[in-house]
């Protein structure tokens, strides 16, 4: 008998808000968070970005955190999202047994799933040359890879009894949500923080300019004129937890996680297939494990990054899926830019705000139908009852992974079957 996994906290951070209250009215007004490069030190200032708008020392200062502690902006933005979603959803790690007579849970089964690829990639290539030169700055060669990013926020918070990454690209942070779901099914874990951080870096920029995938005007999603993606950086978390959990806590879910599907059509190392296979698989595993059909979905928060090959396979692939029943459709990177590993779980977030605030996201500057090509929500849409919506997060590799999220209480056949 499967276990239903249910949301009760979110946190968010990304280029149009700290918080989801900064985010939900930029979503709602439509206002867009793509902008010059402010923070990031590179000769490539011709990109426009999703830069989230605040300096290290302004989110340590946030946070709490000395001036001069070792961290990384990546774990930084990843503390102040967890930290938004463990308040709302009212879990205190239980550190000391004062914590556990006022209502704290225990540490040893609350997990931290997190997604990354860059990691602290920003500081290490800032002090690479003082590696090379002299001992100055060996400090930050540890906080370097991916895990690291992970261990320094789950440290900051205390309490976690099981702290992971996963790193698969674009979907690594998709990926984080449906391995933390396994975690509460298999009876392994009562409560997972998962989702994913990522900032912007030089190597990261350099990497997607050599693909000649970036674009030098504010990205374009599903337009004829399309050409290219603009980085974002970011992070979000949501809270997961069986009924049971919550109940005991006396905490009401925010919404269901319905479904979860993964493929993996190893196409191309970064391009996705002209038909669509990968998306089309992760999509319908999606559906048949929240057990809908393709017309109960209401919206569908595409992957959408702007390129010429990712719009024309997805549409491809959800034109498939549901044929001339395809439900509205937008790609939010048109708010945040790409968050690349963070970006499942910021729209994950935004998906659930939708939800909870009956509205379906603007897919910003869409203005042409490309060949072929499906006809996004070109303005944010209002009182709109979303029970079932869909959310894509495609990586390299093809890696593919969708995600469904049902509202909470709208499904009671699946809840009472499970």
């Amino acid at each position: 008998m499967s276990v239903p996994v249910y949301i009760t906290g979110v946190g968010i951070v990304s280029a149009i808000g700290v918080g989801k209250e900064e985010t939900l009215k930029s979503l709602l007004e439509g206002r867009g968070g793509i902008s010059a490069l402010q923070y990031l030190k590179t000769e490539h200032k011709e990109f426009p970005v999703g830069e989230v708008k605040l300096s290290n020392g302004q989110m340590a200062e946030m946070l709490g955190i000395p001036c001069n502690a070792v961290k990384t902006r990546t774990s930084l933005m990843g503390m102040l999202a967890v930290r938004e979603a463990l308040d709302e959803a009212g879990v205190v790690l239980d550190v000391t047994a004062d914590d556990r007579a006022c209502g704290a849970v225990s540490g040893g089964r609350v997990a931290f799933v997190s997604g990354t690829t860059v990691g602290g990639m920003d500081m290490s290539e800032q002090f690479y040359m003082n590696f090379v030169k002299d001992d100055s700055k060996n400090e930050y060669i540890a906080v370097h890879d991916c895990g690291a990013c992970s261990e320094m926020i789950a440290d900051f918070f205390g309490g976690f009894g099981c702290v992971t990454t996963l790193s698969t690209a674009c979907s690594s942070a998709a990926n984080a949500i449906i391995f933390a779901a396994e975690l509460i099914k298999s009876g392994k874990a009562d409560i997972v923080v998962a989702g994913g951080c990522e900032c912007l870096t030089k190597f990261h920029l350099n990497g997607f300019n050599s693909l000649m995938i970036l674009d030098k005007e504010p990205c374009r999603p599903f337009d004829e004129t399309r050409a290219g993606l603009n980085l974002g950086e970011g992070a979000a978390y949501i809270v997961l937890e069986s009924m049971e959990s919550a109940n005991a806590r006396g905490k009401s879910p925010i919404a269901l996680l319905g479904g979860m599907g993964n493929a993996c059509d190893a196409f191309h190392q970064t391009a996705s297939s002209p038909n669509g296979d990968g998306a089309y698989l992760s999509m319908s595993k999606a559906l048949n494990d929240a057990g809908l059909q393709p017309q109960e979905i209401d919206y569908i928060n595409a992957h959408g990054t702007g390129t010429p090959n990712n719009d024309a396979s997805e549409s491809t692939a959800m034109k498939r899926l549901f044929g001339e029943d395809l439900p509205p459709v937008s790609s939010t990177k048109s708010f945040t830019g790409h968050t690349t590993s963070a970006s499942g779980a910021i729209e994950t977030v935004i998906c659930l705000l939708a939800m909870q605030n009956s509205f379906i996201p603007a897919n910003l500057n869409w203005k042409e139908q490309m060949q072929d090509g499906i006809i996004p929500v070109k303005e944010t849409l209002l009182n709109r009852r979303l029970r079932s919506v869909l959310c894509n997060s495609f990586g390299f590799g093809g890696n593919d992974s969708s995600l469904v999220f049902m509202a909470f209480g709208e499904h009671g056949s699946k809840e009472s079957d499970e």
